[in-house]
């Protein structure tokens, strides 16, 4: 209770603490996206038992295409990416006030993206070892981690975001609003790659989807967006352009995938997904102004900052909160499982919403201190030998680029690796080994200060 009450304190604090420059609309944004997405998984989500009584689950799209349109609404991982291109053009400029560079910048930014991460990582393998000692069987131990870490198939798209972000904000600050329709070209190239049966050149779109959105964050940062004469534009350009490409053109309505479907908007983002983005990045620079003046309020923007607080713990867990309310509804014999769609399935959808909220609660409150923690610099022991080591400019910046794209490998190599191959831990140990050391390089560089010409420096 007391650190709950220091929680709260804590946010408190901060909530009273910000400057008035601080755009607040950026937070909300952000906090409003990813409370999307948690809920669009949870509402969306049928579950069931097999022919031999195993319990299944599956997205309830291909039941309800009445809720396929619906997707062009609470499909937001657009204004995630977007936000992340203000906050991250953001953070970029107050480092290089203070002198650093963009490795410390990478560097600063791993401890609120990867400690988190890794707390998952760590009990998601420690669990599945448990299970597998009391002789679970390891296919089905693998199902469910395989399960549990779906939110961390997005984390290697803004992973590799955040790395480049660096030279993308060079090229914004020399051809500014040039830069985003390369980015689309490319994305409509990958897709006629798609269309002609060649997938492999369409994977492309999961970089240079996500780059053009967030490059539209550098170009708001900027000013580039704040007149209505650009918001008006975007959103019904992108509506048109939405409407032309799934009703006449070759792309589906959903804007989450839909198992069949020839070509898939989101895995990777498509042509009709960037019209999807513009629309949204369109109708929140129209709201900008009135959201601002609503986030005045100290209660609401406190609210806002306590989830943001938390986020990414928020988005990593709502699955396992999910997982483990099934199970414990499964043990127990009081599975719902009417069909998809039905009457009694829509009414079973908030009494679940406030089910789940409950279990993921407990997870927020347990695993939350290491988000908030994370971005801090670290004072643990490290070997002098070690530190010097790290200490060096050139060496940071190597070693900074190694942690993101270890990190992103083993993420992304376990939501490649087949959901029933059994696994000890879980996850392929490939990816287990690599993430974990990568993981302890990111560590290691939060901390040791850099070096300056006059020995290291302390932050």
């Amino acid at each position: 209770m007391r650190d709950m009450g220091a929680a709260s304190w804590e946010v408190r604090r901060l909530a009273e603490r910000t400057p008035p420059s601080r755009e607040r609309f950026v937070d909300l944004l952000r906090a409003v996206s990813i409370v999307a997405v948690v809920l669009g998984h949870w509402l969306a989500t049928v579950v069931g038992y097999d022919a031999h009584g195993e319990l299944t689950g599956r997205s309830a799209l291909p039941d309800l295409p009445w809720a396929q349109p619906l997707t062009w609404v609470v499909q937001v991982m657009p204004v995630f990416f977007f936000v992340g291109g203000y906050a991250n053009a953001v953070s970029l400029a107050a480092e290089r006030r203070r002198g650093g560079n963009a490795a410390e910048w990478l560097i600063r930014r791993s401890g609120r993206l990867v400690p988190p991460t890794t707390a998952l990582v760590l009990v998601m393998g420690g669990g599945a070892l448990a299970a597998c000692l009391f002789d679970a069987d390891p296919a089905r131990v693998r199902t469910v981690v395989w399960l549990a870490s779906i939110p961390l198939w997005f984390l290697v798209a803004y992973l590799m975001v955040v790395v480049l972000t660096p030279p993308m904000h060079a090229l914004h600050r020399r051809y500014g609003l040039a830069v985003p329709p390369v980015l689309v070209g490319l994305v409509a190239a990958g897709d006629v790659a798609r269309l002609l049966g060649h997938d492999f050149w369409g994977n492309g779109n999961f970089l240079f989807g996500w780059l053009a959105v967030h490059q539209m964050g550098f170009a708001w940062r900027d000013g580039l967006l704040a007149r209505p004469r650009v918001a008006v534009p975007l959103l019904l350009g992108g509506v048109g352009a939405l409407l032309l490409l799934t009703l006449a053109g070759p792309y589906p309505i959903s804007m989450i995938n839909v198992p069949g479907e020839r070509l898939h908007n989101m895995s990777p983002p498509s042509l009709a997904l960037l019209a999807v983005a513009a629309a949204q990045i369109g109708a929140a620079l129209l709201l900008r102004d009135r959201g601002e003046r609503w986030l005045r309020h100290t209660r609401r923007w406190t609210a806002v900052v306590a989830v943001n607080s938390v986020i990414m713990t928020i988005f990593l867990w709502h699955v396992s909160a999910a997982i483990l309310l099934v199970a414990a509804l499964h043990v127990a014999g009081v599975v719902p499982t009417p069909e998809a769609g039905s009457a009694a399935w829509l009414a079973w959808r908030i009494p679940l919403l406030v089910l789940f909220a409950s279990v993921l609660a407990p997870l927020v409150a347990i695993f939350g201190p290491i988000e908030t923690r994370g971005a801090r610099r670290l004072g643990i022991p490290v070997p002098a030998g070690l530190t010097r080591m790290a200490a060096r400019r050139v060496v940071r910046l190597w070693l900074a680029l190694a942690g993101f794209a270890g990190v992103a490998f083993a993420l992304l190599a376990n939501s490649l690796w087949p959901s029933t191959a059994p696994t000890v831990s879980g996850m392929p140990a490939v990816a287990l080994i690599t993430y974990l050391a990568c993981a302890a390089i990111l560590r290691l560089l939060r901390s040791t200060p850099p070096a300056t010409e006059d020995g290291p420096r302390h932050r």
